[in-house]
């Protein structure tokens, strides 16, 4: 029965995701907006909204481990897992927008200013509310550096046109995208667990790992789609866009709801290879590698990444 929900769900998150793109890219072909913009708000905000569940509840819960690791998991996930996958299965990889020049520094600031708070020891309101801050900072940029000219064939931009757009039928597609896509991961990682329970595994590795990977499936799926459709710019923003969420909008959310403490010292490996990620992908961006070899070398970091969790078991 497990196997059954986990099929059924899967295939309302690929469906979800397909929608989520397909509305996206008419709302892009219409208004000539960046389809990266797109990505980084409207599509990032919508997949990151799992994440915003699962560490608010365990934020009003008393769980502040349970909700900064699912952010720092979560942002590790979106580079070594999600921007990997695209590399590997995307036939030509070649952005319209330079994300080095324009983008690369707001994947790089949440997680400083990450650290600077985690080192005081705790997630205060203040704290939560800085965050959100530097959220509407990165929304303005996007506001005022954003606004490029997609490059469309003249037969697209005559179809785009000529077509009849109804933002009635637009925004409901758009729910119904995300609902699939949220419900669908949900009950996709609720059936793996069952699924992982059943085999043995322990509840530390379901409730580290599934989690993580499950608030991570939105990003996977909604990328490959976009990737699948050549629209790098799409996958692309929408994975440094949701990392941005996740610590500024998730992180911060948790901790308005309640102030949390943090000891830094059983996260340092993890928080280390959030940085190192974070790294690689400001690298990737400026010397725009996005080819197989850079999906390779950001599963390498993956592997050492699940490597450590596994091996912590023991201890």
């Amino acid at each position: 029965m497990d196997f059954l929900i986990f099929v059924i769900s899967l295939a309302a998150l690929i469906w979800g995701a397909d929608v989520l793109v397909a509305q996206s890219e008419k709302i892009a072909l219409r208004f000539r907006i960046s389809e990266y913009v797109i990505g980084a708000t409207l599509i990032a905000l919508g997949t990151s909204l799992p994440e915003m569940a699962a560490s608010i509840a365990a934020s009003y819960n008393g769980k502040p481990e349970i909700a900064i690791s699912n952010v720092i998991g979560s942002n590790i996930l979106n580079i070594t897992l999600v921007l990997a996958t695209v590399f590997l299965i995307a036939r030509h990889i070649n952005p319209h927008r330079d994300f080095f020049a324009k983008d690369s520094s707001w994947a790089l600031f949440p997680v400083l200013i990450f650290i600077v708070m985690a080192m005081n020891g705790s997630f205060s309101r203040f704290d939560g509310a800085l965050l959100i801050l530097l959220m509407g900072g990165y929304l303005l940029f996007l506001k005022q550096n954003g606004q490029e000219v997609l490059a469309l064939e003249e037969h697209e931009i005559e179809e785009a046109e000529e077509s009849s757009f109804s933002w009635i039928r637009t925004i409901l597609l758009l729910l119904v995208g995300f609902v699939l896509v949220i419900v669908g991961a949900e009950f996709t990682v609720e059936s793996a667990s069952s699924i992982a329970r059943s085999l043995g595994v322990s509840e530390w590795v379901i409730g580290i790992v599934m989690i993580s990977m499950g608030t991570s499936m939105p990003e996977l799926i909604v990328s490959i789609v976009a990737a699948g459709k050549g629209k790098a710019d799409m996958a692309i923003g929408n994975i440094i866009g949701s990392n941005m969420a996740n610590i500024t909008v998730v992180l911060g959310g948790a901790a308005l709801v309640k102030n949390m403490q943090l000891d830094m010292k059983p996260y340092l490996f993890d928080i280390s290879v959030m940085i190192a990620a974070t790294l690689m992908l400001v690298f990737i961006t400026a010397n725009r590698m996005y080819s197989k070899p850079a999906g390779i070398s950001l599963l390498v970091l993956l592997a050492l990444f699940l490597d450590h969790t596994l091996r912590s078991l023991g201890n």
